[in-house]
């Protein structure tokens, strides 16, 4: 085995050490169940983990990441986690998480093909394409590529209240607000982007499903 291999394996074991010393019930508490109040929704990059950037214990956010922090419609992974989270633990918050500097993103303002991937990548151009008369007044490349970042979360909060996990517990009455943050990689702080979804009026009528 490699020498970094061994190094997480001992990490492991002085992690859950250090864990019991602190509280001996602490795993037995964790094996009982969850009960998370929020589902982040954040990007694959691994300078970016969701408990750690809000200080959140095991147990308090449920997790789902991909690249470039995306809400696609047709991807089953996504909707599975965000069905799960909304209909059986009842979070009422769903934290869309994009952070400064998301290469997905900056893939997606270039024409280089890198593989598979470039499917994937798609879908964050569609959000440039919808865009792209406010994000190509922007002359400075840096600073067009950060409000790039923020335009594409707040696209996936956007989507993620057109969906019908949703809206259904919308209409059911159920409390459920989406939110849409960036994370600073150079300064730890967050950005909140003041999209805060808590009802389907919000949206264009097209969007608006009847039940």
């Amino acid at each position: 085995m490699s020498d970094f291999y061994k190094k997480i394996i001992e990490n492991n074991k002085h992690w859950v050490e250090n864990q019991l010393a602190i509280d001996k019930d602490y795993f037995k508490d964790l094996s009982k169940g969850q009960n998370p109040p929020l589902l982040w929704i954040g990007c694959s990059d691994s300078r970016v983990p969701a408990n750690e950037i809000i200080g959140a214990k095991a147990g308090e956010v449920f997790v789902h990441r991909n690249i470039a922090n995306m809400v696609v419609h047709s991807d089953m992974n996504m909707l599975s986690v965000l069905d799960y989270a909304v209909n059986v633990l009842k979070v009422k918050h769903v934290l869309v998480c994009g952070h400064y500097g998301c290469g997905g993103v900056k893939a997606a303002m270039g024409n280089d093909s890198i593989g598979i991937i470039d499917n994937w990548i798609r879908h964050i151009k569609d959000v440039y394409r919808l865009h792209n008369e406010y994000l190509n007044s922007i002359k400075n490349e840096e600073e067009r590529f950060n409000k790039f970042v923020e335009v594409n979360v707040k696209e996936q909060v956007f989507d993620l209240s057109k969906t019908s996990i949703v809206q259904s517990a919308w209409r059911n009455g159920q409390e459920l607000t989406l939110h849409g943050w960036v994370y600073g990689l150079n300064s730890g702080y967050v950005t909140d982007l003041d999209v805060n979804i808590s009802s389907k009026v919000d949206l264009d009528k097209v969007y608006q499903l009847k039940f």
